[in-house]
């Protein structure tokens, strides 16, 4: 944290119509030592940060430590972070790192049930049941990264410039890399409705 001799009076969250500028004080407050103004990150970005490190490790357990380290981690690097920059994308590359870390790890490979607050892509309600069994099941078989982008993109709406800086990677990698996990998604989706 950075270190300043000047006490500053307990943080006080803002309206939300004040926005990005609203997202910089607060960052800011945080450096200077705010409990409170981080803990008002983290309930700004928590549910994106989950989705990120859930896309990742498939695995509600494992996406709450995960999401836990990278908040942790967010919180001790805090001081080299510089407010000009976008907050949600230094801190959404550090949750894909402490996710990727994790399964590294733990070497995850078998993923639970995906949880009902976050949407599946491609679901049809007709079908919502058997689908969602499919593409639980397709899900595995993708890679972490694959997995990472198709429900950062498809499901949380990130653009492919969003997804690159989250991960680390080329803004073009981002889009080849949905353009296959998309492609293998329906290849195993047909599968998986041709041996049911």
């Amino acid at each position: 944290m950075i270190a300043t001799n000047a006490p500053f009076p307990p943080y006080t969250m803002p309206s939300p119509a004040e926005g990005l500028t609203t997202e910089r004080a607060i960052v800011i407050a945080a450096q200077r030592g705010s409990n409170d103004a981080f803990s008002a990150l983290v309930r700004i970005h928590q549910r994106r940060a989950y989705a990120i490190v859930r896309a990742i490790v498939l695995s509600h357990e494992d996406a709450e430590d995960a999401v836990q380290e990278g908040f942790l981690h967010a919180h001790r690097a805090l001081d080299r972070f510089r407010p000009d920059q976008p907050f949600g994308a230094w801190l959404y590359r550090i949750m894909a790192n402490a996710a990727l870390d994790l399964v590294r790890r733990r070497k995850v490979r078998v993923a639970e049930e995906l949880p009902e607050t976050i949407p599946i892509p491609f679901r049809d309600p007709a079908e919502s049941g058997e689908l969602r069994e499919r593409l639980q099941q397709a899900l595995t078989h993708l890679t972490n990264r694959q997995r990472a982008v198709i429900v950062m993109h498809d499901v949380e709406g990130f653009t492919h410039g969003e997804i690159g800086r989250t991960l680390g990677i080329p803004e073009g990698t981002a889009r080849s890399d949905l353009h296959h996990a998309r492609a293998a998604l329906r290849k195993l989706l047909q599968n998986l409705r041709s041996t049911s």
